[in-house]
């Protein structure tokens, strides 16, 4: 009861974050929910990311976790409130993967220009802008889509000549633009940080979302006396479940290099 830490995601990508947490907490257990059979939520209306959202959170509330981390930045960024709403009383505590990267940023940046890349959905729904500029009004912010990373990252081309000339596209303008903090808005995005480091340069700092994130739970577990004691040393590959609602195959195959290790025990559920 209450032992096992939650992470949502509309996919795959979530298991950047997983990964982030289990180097983080090694010794605790993790439910992992990919909305498989729905993906992308990026082109759904906020209201039916809304009503996917909660059922996801209904779920994570039947399994018991302990914690909800939203490892998907349109549900983060549209749904927190209405999946703490619909989650009984103080059940759990939601964590989204907006805040922790924001923060993080404004702890980099000295030129308080901040760039933010994701896909199009979470560019244009201003998430990002609105995170920087609720706690530092005057933050300048320079945002771009990079719609092809996802796939990228998913065939595996992420060490391609093909991924780098896609981020030379992208990402050539933000050393024009003064740009010194680069958020990473996609739990994709991880997978091609090389190539994104590389075409940015030195000059610019990436911030690494997913870890932020990691931490942050981390200080919330510990704030409430909810972090598992240390275990024996390779115990952090036990006690993790994997739950999808569509096309197991592909998600064991791609997520497996997400996540850096095999998994197994993946069962399909329904929603």
């Amino acid at each position: 009861m209450h032992d096992a830490i939650g992470i949502f995601d509309s996919g795959i990508g979530g298991l950047t974050v997983l990964r982030a947490l289990k180097e983080t907490l090694p010794d605790e257990k993790t439910i992992y929910l990919g909305d498989t059979a729905r993906v992308p939520y990026g082109t759904r209306s906020p209201e039916t990311v809304v009503r996917y959202s909660v059922q996801a959170a209904a779920f994570m509330a039947e399994k018991q976790v302990k914690l909800l981390v939203v490892a998907c930045n349109t549900a983060s960024a549209v749904a927190l409130d209405a999946m703490r709403s619909a989650c009984p009383g103080d059940s759990f505590p939601l964590i989204g993967v907006i805040e922790p990267g924001v923060r993080e940023a404004l702890r980099l940046t000295r030129t308080r220009r901040v760039g933010v890349i994701g896909t199009e959905a979470t560019i244009r729904s201003q998430a990002y802008t609105r995170a920087l500029k609720a706690l530092d009004p005057d933050i300048q912010v320079f945002t771009k889509a990079c719609p092809l990373f996802v796939p990228l990252a998913e065939e595996g081309w992420e060490e391609t000549e093909v991924a780098a000339l896609v981020a030379r596209e992208y990402l050539s303008g933000f050393g024009d633009l003064g740009v010194d903090t680069l958020i990473p808005g996609c739990t994709h995005y991880p997978v091609i940080r090389k190539v994104i480091e590389g075409t940015v340069g030195e000059g610019i700092s990436l911030v690494d979302s997913a870890k932020a994130t990691a931490i942050n739970v981390r200080e919330v577990l510990k704030e409430r006396g909810l972090i598992k004691p240390a275990k024996a040393s390779g115990s952090e590959e036990r006690g993790d479940r994997f739950y999808v609602t569509d096309a197991h195959e592909r998600f064991v195959k791609v997520g497996s290099r997400f996540l850096g290790r095999d998994m197994a025990g993946v069962i399909t559920v329904e929603l």
